[in-house]
Order: structure tokens, then sequence, then C-alpha cells
């Protein structure tokens, strides 16, 4: 590892937009990936691990190490959201079985072992409910201070939710691990807080048709434009086997958002968030005391942050409140387009 590039630890739940993070990373120069943790989230853990496994190798990707994690919440029966990224989780995207195998460890062993292998240096990244991370820290109440820095894409502040009106998806799977993720973060004594990513900033990240052809353009594939207009599933024709996969899984994703009534978009959360791990001036952060509700009858899974310091707690999180999308746009279009016109 050159000293330009930084060690980093995804925790996915792949899902559309995780792949699409995931490629992000792939094509980011000053990344270096050094381990996959598979989370229970948009579907079953064992597809999860596949689509890692699958989109590693339709990339050319060799020695990153893809743990499978728990199959379940701590407490809750796991929820998948087939509805929304596909019946194994990238929409109309095929790819071929994958032939690597993964690591012996589960997730959370994997986490320890990064964060102890780059101690100080390792960047962090959860995007799935926050499962693997909460039995990580069990195991090693050290890793806060053990971590660069760590951000999370979940929860939503001072804003409705996708799964209920007051809860994003994430922490709606399981809310458990979340409150003890803030909670451990608390007693561990960092020097730094978590940098989280709700849907309050998430959902300004929507990438649309037109920028999907920019993306094909940048590949230098032919592509034709999506449309609200075409058939649904419609197979995509580009000549990029990468734009290939993004094309057919993000179809099924804005087939998905305008079906909810959002419009034909959709909405990269998992993107923004793994670009932000890497470039933290993309985003301006407030801090706050974060908490989770766990046992309200119409507000389980809704986080909560003390901007006014009732609970007088100290912080336990950084949240992020501005973005520019136009700017996050240019960056992933320029950086996976980059990538996928080499393979």
């Amino acid at each position: 590892m050159t000293a330009m590039r930084e060690p980093v630890f995804f925790d996915v739940d792949t899902g559309v937009d995780d792949a699409m993070a995931l490629v992000y990373l792939f094509g980011s120069p000053e990344a270096e990936l050094v381990g996959i943790a598979s989370t229970a989230g948009n579907v079953g853990v064992h597809a999860v691990c596949r689509n890692n496994l699958a989109l590693l190798e339709l990339c050319g990707i060799s020695g990153v190490p893809v743990s499978r994690g728990s199959e379940t919440p701590l407490v809750a029966p796991l929820r998948t959201a087939e509805d929304t990224h596909g019946p194994q989780g990238l929409g109309y995207a095929q790819l071929p079985a994958p032939t690597a195998a993964l690591t012996e460890h589960d997730a959370a062993e994997a986490w320890v072992r990064a964060a102890r292998a780059h101690p100080g240096e390792l960047i962090g990244i959860a995007t799935g409910p926050l499962t693997n991370l909460a039995l990580a820290m069990r195991a090693e109440p050290a890793l806060p201070r053990l971590l660069k820095r760590l951000v999370i894409m979940g929860g939503a502040f001072d804003y409705r939710g996708n799964t209920t009106p007051v809860a994003e998806w994430n922490v709606s799977v399981d809310p458990e691990s979340a409150a003890e993720v803030f909670r451990a973060w608390s007693d561990a004594g960092a020097d730094h807080l978590p940098i989280v990513l709700g849907l309050n900033l998430t959902e300004h990240a929507a990438m649309t048709p037109e920028l999907l052809s920019r993306l094909a353009e940048a590949a230098g594939s032919t592509s034709l434009p999506m449309s609200l207009h075409d058939a649904r599933g419609t197979v995509s024709t580009a000549s990029n086997p990468l734009i290939r996969v993004l094309e057919g899984a993000m179809r099924f994703y804005f087939e998905f958002h305008h079906d909810q009534g959002e419009g034909y978009l959709a909405h990269l959360h998992d993107p923004l968030a793994a670009a932000v791990a890497l470039d933290t001036s993309l985003v301006q952060c407030r801090p706050a005391p974060v908490d989770v509700e766990l046992t309200g009858t119409l507000t389980r899974g809704m986080t909560i942050a003390d901007w006014s310091h009732r609970w007088g707690r100290e912080p336990n999180a950084l949240i992020a409140v501005q973005v520019d999308p136009a700017a996050f746009f240019d960056h992933f279009i320029a950086r996976v387009g980059e990538f996928a016109r080499r393979l």
C-alpha cells in the first residue's frame, strides 16, 4: 500500500445503491479496500455475499476478503426489501455465479481484524443495518478508537422516514444494533465522532436517466437512454459490461421510486456515504447526541438528535446537514466512468 492509499472497510447489504457505492470505491485511487462485510438487510445475507463476490469478479478485483454477517438482526426478525432492490438485490441485472470463497471468519470478526491490522488508519463505512458493527464492538470495545473515521448511512433527522412515517430503512431493520453502536461510541472515548448521513441528506442525491447517460458516456459505452415510457424490465444494451449491470440495477430502482410517487429517479444514499468517507469536505455536519427509539408503538426505529441539549449528553455523532448534489455527481461520474472504461 502506498502512502496515498487509505485502508477502507465496507459493511454493506448489497442492494442497488450499495453496488454503486462498491463500484465507486473500486474506482477511487486513494482507497485500498481491505475487506467487505456482508450484512442482511436489502436481501438476505447469502444473496448479499453472492452480490459482493460477483461484483468483485466482474470488476477484476482480487484479494479483497468478503465475510458473511449475521443472518438476522440482534433482536427482531429480518425484514428484506426485494420490492425496492429486486429478488436478488441487483434489480434486473444478471451476474454470473462467483467462483471466489468467503472468509472462514464472520463479518464481526472481519471488522475487528481490519481495525487491528490498521490501527488509527482504517476508514469504516456502514451502509446497511448495523448488526455486524454492533457485534464487532461487543467483541472489541476499543473499535471506535482503532478507526480513523466511520461513516454511517442511516436514520432521518427532522425528516420523514422511508420505512415508517419516522424511521429510515437501515435503522428500522435493526434498531437495537444502531442504538448499541451509538452508545458504544459514547463509552469508547474515541477522539472522533461517526459521520451520519440520514435521509434528510441522502435524498438530495437523486440519480436520473440523464445522469446515468452521462455515466455511460464517461465510460465510453454505447447505451440507449432510459425513459419512463420504456417497457418495464427493458434489458440494457450497453456495450460496457459494468455499465450494463448498473443500468439493469438502476432501471429497477427507477421503477420503484416512480411507483412510490417520487419520480423516475433513484436516491443514491450509499454512494454518497462512500464519497464522504473519502472526502469529508463534501458535506457540512453538526454534532449532536443521537439515540434510537426502541419501544415506541408508532416511533420504533426513529433516530433522534438532541439539538437543544435536553438530555445533558455529549455529542456522539456528526450529522451531515448539507451537500452539493451536483458536485457529488460530477465526482461520482468521473470516477466510475473512468473505472468502467478500463475494464
